[in-house]
């Protein structure tokens, strides 16, 4: 393999475990190699440098989080500066597959509070983030587990905790719906008082005793006075989670379309085989041919492609005004942080594309990369200046096309950069005024380059 195909290699691996980096971190983790930077990628490191106390001194709505828009910011800023991609990628991953919204519990605490439960067992056992998931006061609210009582039970948690986030359609009958619900009876919070006036309070999570159906239950074919711990150790086995919890890490990771079944086998052993550890199944997706062959067969989700550019950059690598509005701009293109539009989660692949979130999508890349001041964006023109003491059209464009990924782009997109690029000639480097000169060209060319139909994909 080529140094080139190693490049985009690792250029893949780190828009699909993360959400992208730029030249210079691309060649570090050219150095350490393929495996060595997925070994790094699966073990977070400690989040202090984020330094939480100083973002919320500059933005007090994100320290008072009385909203979505403030929780999306920190984590927007997250996503830009982290030092473990994949942790708030899974974290994503996990928020798209157990939707909750803010719009229906209106405490921005506690919507925050189920992103930082899922940052931090998203590498875990399946067993763990199903017990803490039934345990979240944003879940419990959001799916009326508060309202699922002994003597009148409420099956919207049972029902959704067998159908969207562990097994699937099909794989469970009504009685099974009906068992899991009497089980989670009793599981609710114990502090639920108005928001007025004390705001987005603390929730927190209440067992009553007195209010669990104790009663024998048949469920999944077992039969015993199960309770929700239970329940979740008798899901985490069956064969359909498995397979359910590969095919949504597929989709999420690899690609848009249907997963061949090697894969979903392969994915499925891994997590049976380790005792349903997320972890080793990602490391079995990473390292695998079928992920590092599917190159730019996915969209980029909003959030993706907002935190992409800005890392690509270099916005908001430090503290400065416009991050809320920053974090708005994924809403816009059909994806609000914390506020998913109903349990089911987003429609991803090429329903994220309509003629209105496109514009939006191109508008928005096109503004930052055309910003030369952005120091993302002075790094890509410094280096095309170091290359020699002029460049034509061609290298421009692939020069351009090579530092924003490597993209790999249709020929017809290619030539038509490169008519574009020609109608201004060579480009010299050598005095001040035509390095600014290459400075407005390159800008010019990146804002081309991020409208193309390939940079929507990942």
């Amino acid at each position: 393999m080529s140094a080139g195909n190693d490049i985009a290699l690792f250029a893949h691996l780190m828009r699909r475990a993360g959400f992208g980096v730029n030249r210079d971190e691309l060649e570090a983790l050219m150095v350490k190699g393929y495996e060595a930077t997925v070994e790094e990628l699966l073990h977070p490191v400690d989040d202090a440098y984020l330094e939480r106390d100083v973002v919320d001194r500059y933005f007090i709505e994100i320290e008072d989080q009385r909203q979505a828009t403030s929780a999306s910011g920190w984590w927007l800023y997250r996503m830009i500066n982290t030092k473990s991609p994949l942790q708030e990628k899974m974290t994503l991953f996990w928020h798209g597959l157990f939707a909750t919204a803010w719009e229906k519990i209106v405490n921005g605490r506690a919507v925050s509070g189920q992103i930082d439960m899922f940052r931090r067992n998203c590498l875990g056992d399946l067993t763990t983030m199903l017990l803490e998931l039934s345990r979240d006061p944003a879940m419990i609210l959001w799916l009326d587990n508060d309202t699922n009582h002994k003597d009148a039970p409420n099956e919207n948690y049972g029902r959704e905790l067998l159908e969207l986030f562990s097994m699937g359609v099909g794989n469970y009958t009504e009685e099974d719906v009906k068992a899991c619900t009497r089980a989670f009876t009793g599981w609710t919070i114990s502090n639920l008082i108005p928001r007025y006036p004390w705001g987005a309070f603390p929730l927190e999570f209440e067992y009553r005793d007195h209010d669990h159906d104790d009663g024998e239950k048949e469920f999944l074919g077992e039969t015993g006075r199960f309770n929700g711990e239970d329940i979740i150790d008798i899901i985490v086995r069956q064969p359909a989670t498995a397979r359910f919890i590969a095919s949504k890490l597929y989709n999420f990771f690899v690609s848009d379309d249907q997963p061949p079944e090697e894969a979903i086998k392969s994915l499925s052993d891994s997590y049976l085989q380790s005792g349903f550890d997320i972890k080793t199944v990602m490391r079995v997706l990473l390292n695998s041919q079928f992920f590092k062959e599917a190159r730019f067969a996915k969209v980029k989700s909003p959030v993706e492609l907002v935190a992409g550019v800005l890392r690509l950059v270099g916005e908001f690598n430090e503290i400065k005004p416009g991050l809320m509005d920053a974090a708005m701009e994924s809403a816009y293109m059909g994806q609000e942080l914390l506020n998913p539009p109903t349990v089911e989660g987003w429609h991803t692949g090429k329903e994220w594309i309509d003629s209105g979130s496109l514009v939006g999508r191109i508008n928005f890349a096109s503004n930052q990369v055309g910003n030369i001041d952005n120091p993302g964006v002075q790094s890509i023109i410094r280096c095309l200046a170091d290359r020699g003491s002029s460049l034509a059209p061609d290298e421009l464009v692939d020069s351009c096309l090579e530092l924003v990924g490597p993209l790999v782009v249709a020929e017809k997109t290619r030539r038509t950069l490169l008519n574009l690029a020609r109608g201004s000639g060579d480009l010299a480097t050598e005095t001040e005024e035509q390095r600014a000169e290459l400075a407005q060209r390159v800008g010019e060319m990146l804002q081309l380059i991020v409208a193309t139909r390939e940079f929507q994909f990942a």
